[in-house]
């Protein structure tokens, strides 16, 4: 370890292969579960549908219990930005739900966050969903040729702040991590410029990119159940996220079907399975 700097995991190709093997799992618990979020439907009936997927696959979840945490997905509305608890709230036309969740599958972690739009959303929701879900696709695209992790905060500032109309907000609290053999683990991945390189990027490092885009101002606040985080202006929000595996070979985005074939394609990155 580094002086003052928190060591990075570097898995093999193994390690990775098995990291794919919860990605998979969890993509799947993802789309069972934005496909249940409905007009009607409470979030805590969401998040069993969740967790419903994980029980047949024979994976854990790393969010249950995680620090206390008390639901197996975060499922925030509106101007909830992350971290929200799965309730008795029941969803309604026009929100704007963000679902994170992950998966273990023998010990090694998935992490990944979808925005769902319910029924006749405001456009300048759905206009913040597709940029926020594109700003992550192109700091998934950065890692692919960056040499410092900070290459993937400046991609997806630079992204968001090219887009035409009302500018977007970006928080900087709130970041991705690296990933691997827990959830949580150095390093930090900003979604933002900040001057920095950051650590050099290479072959074994695991990323979950996040990037969480508001339409209003920056300032959020942590509800009393000391999760929750919301917008103070009351804004909505939106956040998107995948975990990525840099190998030898390139770059695996593991908690997408297709490896992230189609999210990359735009950029002109293909991903590089790795060989069982």
């Amino acid at each position: 370890m580094a002086f003052g700097q928190p060591k990075i995991e570097y898995k093999s190709n193994a390690q990775i292969l098995k990291m794919r093997e919860a990605g998979l799992v969890l993509a799947e618990a993802l789309d069972e579960a934005v496909a249940a979020a409905q007009p009607g439907i409470t979030t805590k009936e969401v998040d069993a549908v969740f967790a419903g997927v994980l029980e047949r696959h024979g994976a854990t979840s790393n969010f249950l219990g995680y620090h206390g945490f008390p639901a197996t997905i975060c499922a925030s509305v509106n101007h909830e930005v992350v971290h929200g608890f799965p309730s008795e709230y029941v969803l309604k036309d026009g929100d704007v739900l963000k679902i994170d969740g992950g998966a273990i599958v023998d010990g090694w972690h998935a992490d990944s966050a979808r925005t769902v739009l319910l029924g006749d959303v405001d456009e300048a929701d759905r206009r913040l969903s597709e940029i926020t879900q594109q700003a992550m696709w192109a700091g998934i695209a950065a890692l692919a040729e960056a040499r410092f992790v900070g290459q993937i905060g400046e991609a997806i500032e630079k992204y968001v702040h090219a887009q035409p109309g009302p500018r977007l907000g970006i928080l900087e609290e709130y970041c991705g991590h690296g990933i691997g053999s827990a959830m949580h683990m150095a390093p930090d991945v900003l979604n933002y410029n900040s001057g920095h390189r950051g650590p050099r990027v290479k072959p074994g490092m695991a990323l979950a990119i996040e990037p969480m885009l508001v339409r209003g101002k920056l300032a959020t606040s942590v509800l009393d159940d000391d999760w929750t985080v919301v917008t103070n202006d009351k804004q909505n929000a939106s956040q998107w996220e995948h975990t990525v595996a840099v190998h030898l070979g390139g770059i695996w985005v593991l908690t997408a079907h297709d490896g992230g074939a189609a999210g990359l394609e735009p950029f002109g990155v293909s991903p590089s399975p790795i060989k069982p």
